[in-house]
């Protein structure tokens, strides 16, 4: 099951052994008001991988509109989200594994964010298992409302993709998996409502990948822009 507004493009992949952790940028875009159009510059990052193959991992066509809840109240704001999540390969070893690409947003109540996204030399061992990437804070599925007190942050997962496990019963994966040297999400006007948060509020979209070979397992995760949600 796939939230509003999601496509999932694949092709072909490679193999890898690296786990890196990428930020793109760590100001706010500004305080945002009722009905709100944030323009968001999106980034891109890459890595060249062991045996010579580049992983780039790009964030396109970002944007965000920030509303106030129907109680116009401090503590409630929605937030409909637009973008692009791109994982490319080229090299050596781009067309003999796969990609697992997962989207999502990190969402925070007066906390820092941007701590989150190392500097780019920076390394942490980023995860992409059934239920999404571990990206050290709490998960929760997008379009559904969150909750957040002062200091708390929240992942924001964008897929939700049932299948029948191993054994015929139903399971869910946080990621979409692919074959070939490209995989790519678009989701335009997806939806969140952020509850409870009287002070300062942002959210940072991400894109973590990994690519699976018989030799590599290499992790990237690329965060964007910060942006305020009032």
């Amino acid at each position: 099951m796939y939230g509003k507004g999601i496509r999932i493009r694949g092709g072909k992949v490679l193999g890898v052994a690296l786990a890196a952790v990428v930020g793109c940028g760590f100001s706010p875009t500004g305080v945002a008001h009722a009905d709100t159009f944030v323009p968001l510059p999106g980034g891109s990052i890459s890595r060249q991988l062991a045996d010579g193959t580049n992983l780039i991992v790009r964030i396109e066509n970002e944007s965000a509109k920030i509303s106030g809840s129907m109680g116009d109240t401090p503590m409630h704001r929605n937030v409909w989200t637009t973008a692009r999540g791109v994982v490319d390969l080229d090299g050596p070893s781009a067309s003999s594994a796969t990609i697992k690409i997962s989207p999502g947003y990190i969402v925070g109540c007066q906390v820092d964010i941007g701590s989150f996204s190392p500097s780019e030399n920076a390394s942490e061992s980023a995860t992409v298992a059934s239920s999404g990437i571990t990206p050290g804070v709490p998960t929760e599925s997008m379009g559904a409302g969150i909750s957040l007190g002062p200091g708390q942050a929240k992942a924001l997962l964008m897929l939700d993709l049932e299948k029948p496990d191993d054994y015929g019963q139903e399971s869910h994966k946080r990621y979409n998996k692919t074959l070939g040297p490209h995989a790519s999400v678009t989701w335009v006007d997806e939806t969140f409502a952020v509850d409870g948060c009287g002070g300062y509020a942002q959210a940072r979209a991400f894109i973590a990948a990994e690519v699976d070979s018989t030799n590599f397992i290499g992790n990237l995760v690329l965060y964007g822009q910060p942006f305020s949600i009032g």
